[in-house]
């Protein structure tokens, strides 16, 4: 009992002493952006960009223009080499190492400062959660958190990992106990054999809280319905907050609801290597909290003209609802008007709520559609929705297949259910239904016959995880992209096709 009203008691003074920032974020932002200026002043990049004479977020702008991981990377690599005052003042303690689409490997600088905003806002998300719910008896039993492993290597005095890997190492002691899977089965690198061992491990254990991504949940929940012959509501009867991130739930909800057997409650965290960004802080509200006292100064660019010379910059005060905007940040970790590739529609301006709509960099143009991660997502669930019987999706990706010959060109999806749909036509129609509706480029092309209606092909069990090992990216933080603009994942998805003509 005293854990649980520990947690109560800790949890109301979170919320209350957050209330400051959520309720004056101007402010915040503002005392960010002299803090992360002035400290930036003497570095190698304050040094190159002029940072002495920025007085106001209009000198930012003109003198610091936005970067990605290319445009860093000569920083970076001194900062790997050995070189002090890069980025940021002294060297960052990490480099969490993540795999990007065009940079292969990238290594993102985590300072003394930054990673206490991480696990922080880690925190807070649970919170936050008991405080609005209530829900204590989650103190009471065991949590898991599928990550990366723990096993860091070190490089000119500076560790590297996976985000994940690096969080294991700050689990406060009070929670410890609660913690799983063991030390040893989260240091395991080969994914399958790593979740085959928490299976092991957690099969008999008292869960209440399990976390990650949702398709590598997915997996553990399945070999674990494979071992127990129970659904995980009644292997995990108190299990009650799934905490995700990475990729939008909802086309993964109606197979989860199978999985468990029923409703549990959930909390979407977007947590990047570069910052934790964001957290859901509502029960009946499944937009997301932009932490605006994080070390991060925000700036946001306009999608649609994201592309063009000299786009305008807009700071967090000058920013509407409703409108796609590729997300910029500067961080006290030392990253500078710094594009991490996300994009996110403002739900609410009071206090300032996001969701995230994809990766700008994740999105079919291929005729000029410009069909989007968020779009595409709820065409299949309309289209699940409306389905004559209840099928579910373990997960999907759309590629665009181009002809010279007129209205033969089209977007192909590969879904993998869990057993093939006895009315697929119906399903593309209906998706193809609400993809029109949402785009209007896509539907002038439908209507022109530039395009058909998109096709649907269903491929085999275990289809995207063989893909992912083919690419040494199966577990962890790794993640399918839902749209391409070609057909390298299509085309290896080809020989699993189920329904060939």
């Amino acid at each position: 009992m005293l854990k649980g009203f520990l947690a109560k008691i800790f949890s109301k003074y979170i919320y209350f002493k957050n209330k400051d920032w959520i309720n004056n974020p101007i402010k915040y932002q503002n005392l960010i952006f002299k803090d992360l200026i002035k400290k930036g002043s003497n570095t190698s990049f304050g040094l190159d960009n002029d940072f002495k004479n920025i007085k106001s977020y209009q000198d930012f702008v003109q003198k610091v223009k936005v970067r990605d991981y290319e445009e860093i990377k000569i920083y970076i690599e001194k900062i790997l080499s050995g070189e002090k005052n890069v980025l940021w003042p002294g060297k960052p303690m990490y480099f969490a190492k993540t795999s990007g689409t065009t940079s292969g490997i990238k290594y993102i600088p985590i300072t003394n400062v930054s990673i206490k905003t991480h696990i922080n806002s880690a925190r807070d998300s649970i919170l936050n959660y008991i405080h609005k719910s209530g829900n204590t008896k989650i103190a009471y039993g065991k949590h898991i958190f599928i990550q990366g492993s723990p096993i860091l290597k070190k490089k000119n005095g500076i560790l590297i990992g996976r985000l994940s890997g690096i969080a294991a190492h700050y689990v406060p002691k009070y929670m410890l106990k609660n913690r799983m899977p063991s030390w040893d089965t989260n240091c395991i690198d080969d994914w399958e054999k790593k979740v085959d061992n928490i299976v092991k491990e957690t099969i008999d254990k008292n869960m209440t809280i399990i976390a990650g991504i949702p398709s590598w949940v997915q997996m553990y929940f399945e070999k674990l319905l494979s071992k127990s012959k129970n659904n995980i509501c009644k292997q995990f009867p108190n299990f009650s907050l799934f905490i995700y991130g990475g990729v939008n739930f909802e086309p993964y909800k109606l197979i989860f609801d199978k999985l468990i057997g029923r409703n549990v409650d959930t909390i979407e965290v977007y947590p990047a290597s570069e910052g934790f960004i964001a957290y859901q802080d509502q029960l009946n509200d499944k937009s997301l909290l932009l932490l605006v006292n994080n070390g991060i100064f925000y700036e946001f660019i306009e999608a649609s003209k994201f592309h063009d010379k000299n786009a305008k910059r807009y700071n967090l005060s000058q920013v509407k609802k409703q409108v796609n905007y590729v997300i910029i940040i500067s961080t006290n970790a030392g990253l500078w008007a710094y594009n991490i590739g996300d994009t996110i529609e403002f739900t609410s301006l009071k206090p300032y709520r996001i969701k995230v709509t994809g990766r700008i960099s994740h999105f079919i143009s291929a005729f000029g559609e410009h069909v989007i991660g968020s779009e595409v997502e709820k065409a299949l669930s309309f289209g699940l929705k409306y389905h004559k019987t209840k099928i579910f999706v373990r997960e999907f990706t759309v590629a665009p297949v181009i002809d010279s010959k007129k209205d033969c060109s089209y977007h192909k999806w590969f879904i993998e259910f869990d057993k093939l749909p006895k009315d697929l036509k119906s399903l593309e129609k209906n998706i193809d239904f609400s993809l029109q509706e949402q785009n209007i480029y896509y539907k002038d092309l439908i209507k022109g016959k530039i395009l058909r209606r998109l096709v649907v092909k269903a491929v085999e069990k275990n289809s995207f995880s063989n893909y992912m090992k083919n690419i040494g990216k199966l577990g962890g933080q790794n993640k399918v992209p839902r749209l391409s603009n070609d057909y390298k994942i299509a085309s290896y998805l080809e020989k699993y096709v189920i329904n060939k003509d």
